[in-house]
C-alpha cells in the first residue's frame, strides 16, 4: 500500500517573416464556440471552463454512462515487452475538432497512438500509430494530449488545412491531417520532425536518452512550441531544458530559448554543464498577444544546488515568451535556487477576473508549495501582492541558499505548510508514536527547510500541493478550484561512499520509493519516500487530499472539501473521506458544476462550484487519473474522461477506457 502515497541561446526569425506569420496564422476561436473543448485546457489559455449549461447542478445527479471506448493500447504491447503495461500513465484529455473537418473527438494513448472517435457514439473513425521505440526511457510512457491548428491561408478541406500536433516519447514532433489522421506531407519529413538534433545543439546533453515529450505542444500564430522531461534525480547535468519553436506548416526549426541564464557577461549565469529548468508539463497561449506562457522546473540536480550557485534565473519561473521570435516578454521566479523539487507543475492559467472596474486579464500560476501566484498578463506585475520573506539558509555544506523566498500575500496557501513532531498522527497510539519518532529524528520545520544528511521531512511534498492536474477557473463566479495533496515526504542526501553500489544500479534507485541512488557528478546519493506509519498511512492527520476553491476577487478561501475515500486502499472496506493519492485535474462549467476524477478510489465526482457540496459520485471501472473535458454534440452535452489507473498510485487497476457521461434521453 505504501506505493500509493507517491505521488538563451535565442535564434530569431526575420521581421518580414514575423509579419507573414501574423497574416497567415489563424486561431481556432474563429471556427468554434468557446463551448467546444478544442484545447487541452478547454480554451487556449487553459482555464478549463465550459459555458455549457445543459448539465447543471440541479440535474447532474442524473448522469449516466452514454458510451465507452477501449483504446486497446495495452493489448498491442508485444508479449516480450508485457512488463510495459505497468509503466504507463493513461492521463490524456481528449479534444474536439470543428465540424467542418469531421468533428472528431481525438486523443492519444500512452504509446502515442492517435485515435479519432465519433463524439456521439464512441465508435472509432481513424487510427494513427507512430510506432515509437518501446524501450523504456525514463521508465514511463504517457501522452497527456494533442494540439490542433487551422491554417487560415489554406482551405480546411485541403490536406492539412487543419492539423493535429503530437509530441512523442521518442522525441519526435508529428503533424497529422485532422480530418483523416494521415501525416502532413509538407511538415518535416513525411509529417515528422526528429527533435533530437535540436536538443543536441545545446549543452548539456547528459540523460538525453531518458528525455521524453509527454505533454501537448502549444500552438500560437503558426508556431509549435515544445518542452520535455528531464531526469534530475540522477545527474548533476541532466539535459538542457530549452523550449523550442517550429513552423507549424513546414516543421522548420525557428528558435530555442534556454531556460537557464548562461555566459560570463550575465550576472548569476550558470555553466553549460547545468541542466534542468525544463518544461515537462503543459503550456498556455495568448494568440492576440503572440505569447506562450511557460512554467519551468528546477535546475539539476534536485535537492542539491552547490554546483549551480545563485538564484538559477528562469528556473521555477513563469516565462511569457513571444511565439514569433522566441524573445522573453517578462518572467517571474517563484522559488530562488530550488533544492526541494518544487517545479512549477502546471500551465499558467490565462483568465479574466470580472471586477467593478471591468475585466482584468491575469495569469494564475499554481505551485507544488500550495501557493497561488497571480500576475497582470501584460506586464508580469503581481495581481495580488507577493512579498520576499526570510527563510533558513543553513543547508548542505557548500550549497548557498537564497536568504528570502517569494510568498503571496493572497490567496493564502491552499495546504498546510511546515511540520513538527507534534503534527504526528496515526490511527493507533503505536502508529502515532512511530511517526513522531521518525519526524523528530529528521530535520523538520517550516517552509523551505533545507535538505540534510540526516534526512529532511518536507511538507508539502515533492508532488504538491498542486501538481500537473492544475486548477479550473469559473469566470462567471470568479472562482478558482484546485485539487491539492497533503502528505509529508522524506528526502535524505547521503555521502556517496555510504550508498550501496549494487542497489544503486536498480532503475528505481534515487526515485521516490526506490533504494538510495547516486547523483552523478556530485559526492552524494539520494533517498526519497513518503513519510508513512508502520501500517502505511501518512504520518499527518487527514484529509490527505482536498478540493479547494478560492474567490479570485477577494483572494480568500471560499471552501475546502476532502477528496477521495480510502476504502480501496485500506485493508478494511472503510469509506472514510480522508483523501487519496490523485493524478489529474478538474473542470468547471457555466452550469455551476465542478467535474473531477483523479482519485485512487475508482470514482468520478461532481461538486457545486459555489459551495463545494458533492452533487454526484459515480463508480468507475478504475481510477480516472486524468482531467475531464466536455462538449456538445447534436444537441447533447457529454462529459468525457480517461480511466486508466496509474502505475504508481493504483497499479492493479491499469486499464485503457474512455468513458462519456450524459443525461438520460427523455
Amino acid at each position: 500500500m505504501s506505493s500509493f502515497w507517491v505521488l538563451g541561446v535565442i535564434k530569431r526569425i526575420s521581421a518580414s517573416l514575423i509579419g507573414i506569420f501574423f497574416l497567415a496564422a489563424g486561431t481556432l476561436n474563429s471556427y468554434a464556440s468557446e463551448s467546444d473543448w478544442m484545447h487541452y485546457g478547454g480554451h487556449e489559455g487553459g482555464g478549463r471552463y465550459s459555458d455549457l449549461t445543459q448539465i447543471n447542478k440541479d440535474n447532474v445527479h442524473n448522469l449516466e454512462v452514454a458510451w465507452t471506448f477501449k483504446t486497446g493500447h495495452l493489448d498491442r504491447v508485444p508479449e516480450k515487452l508485457s512488463f510495459l503495461k505497468h509503466l504507463v500513465g493513461f492521463q490524456v484529455t481528449p479534444i474536439i475538432l470543428p465540424k467542418d473537418v469531421g468533428g472528431h473527438l481525438v486523443l492519444c494513448t500512452p504509446f502515442n497512438e492517435v485515435i479519432a472517435i465519433d463524439p456521439e457514439t464512441g465508435e472509432q473513425r481513424w487510427f494513427y500509430n507512430p510506432k515509437i521505440d518501446l524501450r523504456p526511457f525514463a521508465g514511463r510512457f504517457n501522452c497527456r494530449g494533442l494540439a490542433q491548428w487551422r491554417d487560415s491561408d489554406t482551405d480546411p478541406n485541403e490536406v492539412c488545412g487543419h492539423s493535429l500536433f503530437l509530441a512523442t516519447s521518442d522525441k519526435r514532433l508529428i503533424s497529422l491531417d485532422a480530418r483523416t489522421g494521415n501525416p502532413c506531407p509538407n511538415f518535416g519529413k513525411d509529417g515528422i520532425v526528429d527533435v533530437v538534433p535540436f536538443i543536441k545543439s545545446m549543452e548539456p546533453t547528459n540523460q538525453i536518452r531518458a528525455m521524453q515529450l509527454k505533454s501537448p505542444p502549444a500552438v500560437v500564430n503558426g508556431v509549435v512550441v515544445i518542452g520535455g522531461t528531464g531526469n534530475k534525480f540522477k545527474d548533476a547535468s541532466s539535459v538542457n531544458g530549452a523550449v523550442r519553436g517550429f513552423d507549424a506548416r513546414t516543421g522548420k526549426f525557428l528558435w530555442a530559448f534556454d531556460t537557464l541564464v548562461r555566459g560570463e557577461d550575465n550576472p548569476g549565469s550558470l555553466p553549460y554543464t547545468v541542466g534542468g529548468a525544463n518544461v515537462w508539463t503543459t503550456m498556455s497561449v495568448d494568440s492576440k498577444r503572440d505569447l506562450v506562457f511557460i512554467p519551468t522546473a528546477s535546475a539539476a540536480p534536485n535537492f542539491y544546488g552547490a554546483l549551480r550557485p545563485g538564484d538559477n534565473r528562469y528556473a521555477n519561473s513563469v516565462l511569457a515568451i513571444k511565439a514569433s521570435t522566441g524573445e522573453l516578454a517578462w518572467h517571474y521566479q517563484t522559488i530562488h535556487h530550488d533544492i526541494w523539487d518544487w517545479d512549477l507543475p502546471t500551465h499558467p492559467m490565462l483568465v479574466d477576473v470580472t471586477t467593478e472596474q471591468g475585466k482584468i486579464p491575469i495569469v494564475i500560476q499554481l505551485g507544488k508549495t500550495g501557493m497561488v501566484y497571480t500576475f497582470h498578463r501584460d506586464t508580469g506585475e503581481p495581481y495580488f501582492e507577493i512579498k520576499e520573506r526570510p527563510v533558513p539558509t543553513d543547508g548542505i555544506l557548500g550549497d548557498r541558499l537564497s536568504p528570502t523566498q517569494p510568498f503571496p500575500v493572497k490567496p493564502p496557501p491552499l495546504v498546510r505548510q511546515g511540520i513538527t513532531p507534534d503534527d504526528a498522527w496515526g490511527v493507533t497510539p503505536y502508529e502515532r508514536e512511530a511517526c513522531r519518532k521518525l519526524i523528530a529524528e529528521s530535520r523538520y520545520g517550516g517552509m523551505f527547510t533545507p535538505m540534510s544528511t540526516k534526512g529532511t521531512v518536507m511538507f508539502p511534498q515533492v508532488g504538491g500541493g498542486s501538481n500537473w492536474g492544475g486548477g479550473a477557473f469559473d469566470p462567471e463566479r470568479n472562482i478558482l478550484v484546485v485539487p491539492v495533496s497533503q502528505v509529508p515526504f522524506y528526502v535524505r542526501l547521503i555521502p556517496a561512499d555510504q550508498v550501496d553500489k549494487v542497489k544503486a544500479r536498480d532503475p528505481r534507485a534515487g526515485n521516490p520509493m526506490g533504494p538510495p541512488g547516486l547523483i552523478k557528478g556530485t559526492d552524494y546519493g539520494l533517498e526519497q519516500k513518503p513519510v508513512l506509519s508502520p501500517l502505511f498511512t501518512p504520518c499527518t492527520a487527514p484529509p490527505w487530499s482536498l478540493l479547494v476553491a478560492v474567490d479570485m476577487i477577494s483572494g480568500d478561501i471560499l471552501w475546502k472539501t476532502p477528496f477521495g475515500k480510502i476504502d480501496k486502499l485500506s485493508p478494511l472496506p472503510i469509506g472514510f473521506e480522508w483523501g487519496t493519492p490523485f493524478a489529474g485535474g478538474a473542470i468547471t462549467t457555466a452550469g455551476g458544476v465542478v467535474f473531477i476524477g483523479a482519485t485512487a478510489d475508482e470514482r468520478f465526482r461532481a461538486f457545486d462550484v459555489s459551495t463545494g457540496k458533492k452533487l454526484l459520485e459515480i463508480k468507475a471501472p478504475t481510477s480516472a487519473m486524468a482531467s475531464p473535458m466536455t462538449y456538445m454534440a447534436n444537441g447533447k452535452q457529454y462529459v468525457v474522461i480517461a480511466t486508466g489507473g496509474h502505475m504508481w498510485n493504483y497499479p492493479q487497476g491499469i486499464s485503457d477506457e474512455i468513458i462519456a457521461y450524459a443525461l438520460p434521453d427523455n
